[in-house]
């Protein structure tokens, strides 16, 4: 409502501005270009009025002008022809600069959000070993039900009550697969956040799964302190489970360089200031001085295969999600990631 009050005391003392020059210039002689200055009226409008209405509004302008050196009785004719001509060119000159700056401001916000887009993309690539191995639990699941399925049909007789069992796992197995499939192509598509009400340490534990491949694969420690009285939170679990997810494979890459009896990753939860907050604290090189201001730039890495753009996505999206995140290196070695995320308390007292 404020808003609108605001657009029509604009739209008020346009049309004020506009009857005014449109006097001065009628009542004046055709030496005088009063006119030019509806070109400013242009620029001043382009803000708040959208690219037809302020074409209309430049023709207004135009026929104005045209207008006003009808109604003129005094001066060099001549003269007046050509401040005519003068302030026409002027108006058009500024409606076509607006709208080009317009369309080139348009044009690079859509690239942006395609650049995004094909980061997220990329960002999943260093996902696709843990998410091949996600997907495999659940259909090793079902090859296995399913055998089992038949073996118990095939009794004489049939052992109908565990055949039951069995179908309804693959069945659930089933769903497993496809809410991974469903996850992964909401992240390439570039889905708007979609919030929800969701238990935080069940996601962390979700994406802990599905890492758990390269965890075991590398005999990294895994250590976890999830605290068990968090309150929901509410958030795009999705986009949560991205970042979780980036920060944990980030962490995994930093302590391979390190010998095997030290790889140890420390994950804990807890509440912090009004705000659910997980760390992921590895024991890898920790980050060099200097590095840590650029981390969450976009492009910028210290890896020589890395693209610098998962920790700078990371940071979109847990802003997005109405959090902040951090980074710093730990005393006696390795680094340490913390992000946040409102509880629902938080998010309903607003």
């Amino acid at each position: 409502m404020k808003a609108r009050l605001h657009l029509w005391i604009r739209l008020i003392l346009l049309a004020a501005v506009m009857a005014l020059l449109f006097v001065v210039d009628t009542a004046t002689n055709y030496e005088v270009a009063a006119a030019v200055f509806y070109a400013l009226v242009v620029l001043t409008a382009a803000p708040f009025l959208n690219r037809r209405v302020l074409i209309r509004l430049s023709a207004l302008c135009v026929a104005l002008t045209v207008l006003s050196f009808v109604l003129t009785a005094k001066g060099n004719l001549s003269t007046g022809l050509a401040n005519m001509g003068i302030s026409v060119v002027a108006i058009l000159m500024a409606t076509w600069l607006i709208l080009k700056m317009d369309a080139a401001r348009q044009a690079a916000q859509d690239a942006h959000a395609k650049l995004v887009r094909i980061a997220r993309i990329k960002s999943l690539e260093g996902l696709t070993t843990s998410i091949a191995h996600e997907i495999n639990q659940p259909l090793a699941a079902i090859v296995t039900s399913g055998t089992a399925c038949g073996h118990w049909l095939a009794h004489d007789p049939p052992n109908l009550d565990r055949a039951r069992q069995a179908l309804g796992r693959i069945v659930q197995d089933a769903g497993r697969a496809s809410a991974i499939v469903a996850r992964v192509r909401s992240l390439t598509r570039g889905d708007p956040p979609s919030t929800t009400v969701f238990s935080f340490n069940e996601a962390v534990q979700e994406v802990i799964g599905v890492s758990s491949g390269e965890i075991a694969r590398h005999g990294i420690a895994l250590v976890l302190e999830l605290a068990p009285d968090l309150p929901p939170v509410h958030a795009d679990r999705v986009q949560i489970q991205q970042v979780i997810g980036n920060l944990l494979l980030n962490a995994i890459e930093a302590i391979l360089s390190g010998p095997a009896q030290s790889r140890v990753i420390h994950m804990a939860s807890e509440v912090v200031g009004g705000m659910v907050q997980l760390s992921i604290r590895d024991s890898g090189p920790g980050i060099p001085a200097g590095v840590r201001d650029h981390l969450f730039e976009a492009f910028w890495t210290t890896k020589e295969d890395g693209m610098g753009i998962g920790l700078s996505i990371s940071r979109t999206l847990v802003e997005a999600n109405g959090g902040q995140i951090e980074a710093e290196a730990v005393k006696t070695g390795g680094a340490i990631f913390r992000f946040t995320v409102p509880p629902v308390q938080q998010e309903n007292s607003r």
